[in-house]
């Protein structure tokens, strides 16, 4: 596919911190529904165009209570065990590095909880170590609305970019022409709000061997 976008599903690895229901708990910068929706949807646009993802917990295993990932992006890579750590940085954890250097990109799309604990501690580093990261600020959450946004402009300031989770499913998959743009239309009706209404639209619209 070729593509003149920044990121693309050749170049891009999908990097998901610590979505967890005891994670997840206290967050109060997003509603549990829009948090699971949008994270939801950033894994299966991944999964669709068949983009690496590396998942990771914090205390998931290691804790008192086990705290496993969120039932639907399990679900999703039933075969993938999540990378257990219990510093709050991912990049501390040797594993996590290795899994990054393996896939052989460059470019980080990352989301994650806290996001001025986990995901700021990890995509500052990083960036350090010589990525370009792209964070989906909707796919995160914070303590509180101010938490969020303040870590995200730390985060800015270090030198990632903001992205939605929509914003980087359609640079994933900008050809409305190309064979994997179909498989982006379940997402989207399912997880794409009032866009979901033009999915539909376009659905009906096509001859019904595509439909």
């Amino acid at each position: 596919m070729h593509t003149i976008n920044t990121l693309t599903p050749e170049n891009s690895t999908l990097c998901l911190i610590d979505h967890q229901p005891w994670v997840a708990f206290p967050i109060n910068s997003i509603s549990p529904e829009h948090l699971t929706n949008n994270v939801l949807a950033l894994a299966k646009a991944a999964k669709a165009l068949e983009i690496p993802a590396i998942l990771t917990t914090i205390n998931g295993e290691s804790g008192p209570l086990r705290d496993p990932l969120f039932q639907g992006i399990s679900a999703l890579w039933p075969d993938t065990r999540p990378i257990d750590r219990t510093n709050t940085n991912a990049w501390s954890d040797p594993a996590f590095v290795s899994a990054v250097e393996k896939t052989g990109r460059k470019k980080l799309v990352m989301a994650g909880l806290w996001t001025e604990v986990c995901l700021a501690q990890t995509a500052i580093s990083a960036l350090s170590a010589g990525y370009e990261v792209f964070f989906v600020s909707d796919a995160s959450g914070g303590l509180s609305p101010e938490a969020h946004e303040r870590a995200c402009q730390r985060i800015i300031q270090a030198g990632a970019v903001p992205m939605t989770w929509f914003a980087t499913a359609a640079e994933w998959c900008p050809d409305n022409t190309a064979p994997e743009y179909q498989r982006m239309y379940p997402i989207t009706l399912s997880h794409g709000g009032g866009v979901g209404w033009a999915v539909e639209y376009i659905m009906a619209n096509l001859p019904q061997s595509e439909a």
